[in-house]
């Protein structure tokens, strides 16, 4: 209903009586009525612009709007009239700002970089453009020109991208200008602690514990190449504890070298390589050096020159000694590489060797081996070989009989305390045999198990199939020697002692007091013996 009223007449102004007169009159007129009649109503058109009124003859009366009409109309000229009153915008100010990230430009340069970003990438700061901005506004102020604006062709090019900030914010450039004095460029940050300390933490982010110890060497290289700061590569000092080191035949300044690291007496082999050549007239006498650790390259250098510090080093190789041990004497006394050592054990047909020997184990004769600086491992088992083989002969026994006397003198070798005792052992253990026993003998289990320098065992030990040396569950002999057996041993086989003995135990770890019995019952009495001195002596428990 309010859409129905004469808003024009609300509006208008004078009095109603003026309002309807001045309304007749215009709608009486004869160019009133034929126009009312010709004119099209614009209210009935649909393609009609709301709230504004098309033009129309001088002689048109007014149309009375209504109110929805005359706001809309009353919007249009609100909003027309600030339109005409916004000035109009300078392309070469304009910021272009785009409207979403997605309209955002590309950034085609450094010089196009957002200040923060480009500092963050290259590491140099540069001025904020709003301060700049105040300088150069400062600068027109008091010399009358821009500072910003460009020199000529030697610039960006339009727009001033050099110097005048990002994009179209410069001068428009004007080769009549003075020309700027030069600023002097700044220095570029130094980036590579940061980004050696980046790399580090990433490392140790993505990669946890594992890969920090995998990466640590390479980390500490690169904190120390940053810190200035390097571990010394070589030792200070003479030395601590005694090695001895031997130089063998046809060793060369390099063998040497590697020799000194391997014994623990120079920290680099390069190090003392490098020493070396600059000391020409240096020459090496082969034999052995009695040295000592951790010397520094000099040192040890200078020791190797003094004929005070060679000795007559020799290959000491006590009875019941397993290979193994025997091995290690020769890398550290001989100054072999373990490598030639383990493949001249293995190698057993260099040795004349029974054909159902299956190791060099029990065939290396204890005794003391003199050091040849010119000998391979090879040789050196071939003499240990031999000498056993003369001490065999010498005991009576045949060559068809030498694997199973040397089996069996192993055992007796680490079995037996006193001397006097061995030919007993040795009958006890052929007793057991005799009558379809097991040996039952815990040296054998120990050296099934890696053991060989002990012969006690525990019972699960003692309760393993999977052992071959185990003698608890396995009948007669182990399958080889289990220790390099002596004289002693060896003629406690070839001439056992007589007696009818089935069990023996130690009674006195001190003395080696032995008890034989030829019963369970009494070697259980012997066994409580032996139980009772442990108690007395819980320190060798």
């Amino acid at each position: 209903m309010a859409d129905d009223l004469d808003w024009n007449a609300i509006i208008a102004p004078g009095n109603d009586a003026e309002r309807r007169k001045s309304t007749s009159d215009r709608a009486d007129t004869p160019d009133a009525r034929d126009d009312r009649a010709t004119a099209p109503d614009l209210r009935d058109d649909p393609a009609a612009p709301r709230g504004a009124e098309p033009a129309r003859p001088q002689a048109e009366p007014t149309r009375h709007l209504s109110r929805r009409e005359a706001r809309a109309a009353e919007a249009a000229r609100a909003a027309a009239a600030e339109r005409s009153a916004a000035p109009e915008p300078d392309p070469a100010r304009q910021d272009d700002r785009p409207v979403s990230p997605a309209d955002a430009p590309i950034a085609r340069s450094a010089a196009e970089l957002h200040p923060e970003v480009h500092a963050l990438l290259t590491g140099e700061v540069r001025v904020d453009d709003d301060r700049a901005a105040a300088a150069r506004s400062a600068d027109r102020s008091a010399t009358g020109r821009d500072p910003a604006a460009n020199d000529g062709p030697g610039d960006d090019g339009p727009g001033g991208a050099g110097d005048g900030g990002r994009g179209g914010r410069g001068g428009r450039g004007g080769a009549s200008r003075p020309p700027r004095e030069p600023r002097e460029p700044r220095p570029k940050r130094r980036r590579g602690p940061l980004i050696a300390g980046i790399v580090i933490v990433a490392v140790v982010l993505a990669g946890g514990v594992s890969a920090y110890a995998f990466a640590a060497p390479k980390i500490q290289g690169i904190i120390a190449a940053v810190g200035g700061k390097q571990e010394p590569d070589d030792y200070t000092g003479s030395g601590t504890s005694k090695v001895t080191v031997t130089i063998k035949q046809g060793d060369i300044g390099e063998d040497v070298a590697k020799t000194l690291q391997r014994s623990g007496v120079v920290k680099s082999s390069k190090v003392f390589y490098k020493l070396l050549l600059a000391s020409p007239d240096v020459q090496f006498q082969p034999g052995s050096y009695a040295l000592k650790k951790e010397m520094s390259s000099k040192t040890a250098l200078a020791a190797l020159q003094d004929t005070a510090n060679r000795v007559q080093a020799s290959i000491v190789i006590p009875e019941g000694t397993a290979l193994k041990d025997i091995e290690a004497g020769m890398v550290s006394k001989a100054g072999l590489s373990e490598a030639d050592v383990t493949a001249a054990a293995k190698d057993l047909s260099a040795y004349g060797l029974p054909a159902n020997a299956t190791t060099l184990e029990g065939w290396l004769f204890p005794a003391t081996y003199p050091i040849n600086p010119g000998w391979t491992a090879t040789q050196y088992f071939k003499a240990m070989v031999d000498t056993m083989k003369e001490h065999l002969a010498a005991a009576g026994v045949a060559e068809a009989d030498q694997e199973h006397v040397i089996v069996f003198a192993s055992l007796v070798q680490k079995e037996a305390g006193l001397a006097a005792d061995y030919p007993k052992v040795a009958r006890v253990f052929q007793n057991r045999l005799d009558k379809g026993m097991k040996l039952q003998s815990d040296a054998t289990v120990a050296y099934g198990t890696g053991n060989t320098h002990t012969v006690t065992t525990t019972d699960a030990e003692r309760a393993d199939a999977g052992n071959r040396y185990n003698t608890y569950v396995h009948d007669g002999l182990p399958p080889a020697p289990i220790s390099n057996p002596g004289d002693i041993a060896i003629n406690a086989v070839t001439k056992m002692a007589t007696g009818n003995w089935e069990y023996f135990v130690t009674v006195n770890l001190e003395t080696g007091e032995t008890v034989f019995s030829d019963t369970y019952a009494q070697h259980l009495v012997a066994v409580n013996q032996f139980q009772a001195w442990l108690r007395a002596h819980p320190d060798y428990q």
